[in-house]
């Protein structure tokens, strides 16, 4: 005899009806993609102004009603922007400068997260106390510090100022930290102990493929913040060594400032990053949805 589903309790029908449709692919509603666009148009309008006001003039921008479409400005301004900023030289120090950043901090922010879940040694949760009690403090606490002592190494205006400080996060470490404690299952470790693998082997052919998608992710948020620090890049580099955030900040000297010229130089800025994202973006996505299965 077959127990139907109206005799079955209210909760084993909502189970049975839960698993039954595990499998179907679910559809959003018109009000899903409404919220989405709202968001979506949101999200653009900075950049979508930013490219409004870099084609224009710097008279049409000081009118109202401001200019809610684009003119034919635009290459001129970017041209100027690209001239006045010295862009070249300050793009290719950024590439130089988050690239070595970025590098540094997933590799040794994987290394540390990995010891900090999974290896056992002394004084192991007081060292991760202090770690993440270090992001309470304001950065501008170091920066005379700091200062002072690139200074005294002799790196004055030199890009490697920029780039020791941060070759590794505390932010960072947690985050692979907290990642790997789930991903990363202890007993894959111990067999590849009794299989004979060194701890580097270990790390390189088990703990890097299973952090992947944690990488990525961090990847794509240190570049963004590297390229975009403008606080300590301002003080220890000057313009004849620029970052694009130090180079940028010529744009606004003067009498009367160039908004047009500015806001194109804000836009060739913004570039890289919108570059890096359409090339890498699918895959840093990729990797989150494997790790969210994998969790």
């Amino acid at each position: 005899m077959t127990t139907s589903e109206p005799t079955l309790p209210r909760a084993a029908r909502k189970e049975r009806r839960r698993v039954m449709g595990a499998g179907k692919q679910l559809h959003a509603g018109p009000v899903t993609y409404l919220v989405l666009t709202v968001f979506a148009l949101v999200s653009l309008a900075p950049l979508v102004w930013t490219a409004i006001a870099a084609s224009r003039t710097d008279r049409r921008l000081a009118q109202t009603p401001p200019p809610l479409w684009f003119g034919g400005s635009l290459f001129k301004n970017l041209q100027t922007a690209w001239e006045q900023a010295g862009l070249g030289t300050a793009m290719f120090n950024s590439v130089l400068v988050a690239g070595t950043i970025t590098a540094s901090t997933v590799v040794f922010s994987t290394l540390a997260g990995f010891a900090f879940a999974k290896l056992r040694f002394r004084f192991s949760g007081l060292l991760l106390l202090l770690t993440v009690g270090t992001m309470m403090i304001p950065p501008q606490l170091a920066v005379v510090p700091l200062y002072l002592w690139m200074a005294d190494l002799g790196w004055s205006n030199q890009l490697q100022t920029v780039v020791l400080p941060s070759l590794v996060t505390a932010f960072g470490t947690f985050f692979m930290r907290q990642y790997l404690v789930q991903a990363l299952p202890t007993e894959l470790i111990e067999a590849a102990r009794v299989d004979g693998a060194s701890s580097v082997r270990i790390v390189w052919h088990v703990v890097f493929p299973a952090a992947r998608p944690a990488m990525a992710v961090l990847g794509l948020l240190t570049f963004v913040f590297a390229w975009n620090d403008f606080l300590w890049p301002i003080i220890a580099l000057n313009q004849q060594n620029p970052t694009v955030q130090v180079a940028l900040n010529s744009l606004g000297t003067g009498y009367v400032p160039d908004q047009a010229v500015i806001m194109a130089g804000a836009l060739l800025g913004t570039l890289p990053l919108l570059i890096a994202f359409l090339l890498f973006g699918k895959q840093i996505v990729g990797g989150i949805m494997q790790g969210a299965v994998k969790g």
